[in-house]
């Protein structure tokens, strides 16, 4: 009997570390879990790993950045505009006698896409000569300046630009570009229209037509033009403008 009750006092101190370490492991997972659970519900957690992910780009980003040519359009305000196309989300337009709505005032009507020649210009108003005599609304038309003439400047990161616009009507749009004698010049049709080359000094390098693609090396440093003309009812045009140095040159 004293064998017995020495052995078991032996064993109680196992029992009671076992049972201890146990309630320890519990409630550490417990805390493990709880803060798991806190951290994954919280909203401010979450969106401040998200901003800290997307305010990093990676290294394709920042080529693409780099490598994105600049983007030059013509003004489409502030000039002389000598023809128009309707563009009426309410078609027909209404064509008035004066530049004004009032009652008994129009004086015809012009289906969308019908094209008009523009006499002048007043308060948000065009004058116009054909096919009706009379005044439109300038919002509810598309129209171009008939003469353009803008320095392409290109972005530090590319030497490529991308010149797009239109011209409706007669007109024309030129685009100067400043080259280094010995560089070289490539220009790749994207539209319907390809500009003509003119040097610093007047001489025609290459003539507007359809072609698709030119590249030459620059006989003299200066400002060279690139050059769209209108004698009818105009176009469309996009084309790239890339300038590389000549190691040969």
């Amino acid at each position: 009997m004293k064998n017995q009750i020495v052995a078991s006092i032996a064993a109680l101190p196992f029992v009671i570390t076992s049972t201890f370490t146990h309630a320890q492991v519990s409630q550490a997972g417990a805390l493990v879990d709880s803060f798991h659970f806190d951290s994954a519900d919280d909203p401010a957690t979450r969106v401040e790993v998200s901003q800290e992910k997307s305010s990093t780009p990676n290294s394709s980003d920042l080529v693409n950045q780099k490598s994105s040519p600049v983007v030059i359009t013509p003004s489409t305000s502030g000039c002389k505009i000598v023809m128009a196309i309707v563009d009426d989300p309410e078609a027909p337009l209404n064509v008035r006698r004066s530049p004004e709505v009032k009652e008994g005032n129009i004086v015809g009507q012009l289906n969308n896409n019908a094209f008009v020649s523009v006499t002048d210009e007043q308060s948000g108003w065009l004058q116009i000569s054909n096919p009706v005599t009379g005044w439109v609304a300038k919002n509810r038309t598309r129209s171009t300046c008939s003469k353009v003439d803008k320095t392409i400047t290109f972005s530090p990161e590319s030497d490529k630009a991308i010149v797009r616009g239109e011209i409706i009507g007669t007109g024309s749009h030129n685009y100067r570009v400043r080259m280094v004698q010995g560089q070289i010049l490539s220009i790749k049709n994207l539209g319907d229209a390809f500009p003509a080359i003119i040097s610093p000094d007047g001489k025609l390098m290459a003539v507007e037509d359809n072609e698709s693609e030119w590249t030459g090396t620059m006989p003299v440093g200066g400002v060279y033009t690139l050059q769209l003309d209108s004698n009818l009812r105009g176009y469309e045009y996009e084309f790239s403008v890339l300038i590389k140095e000549n190691e040969n040159f």
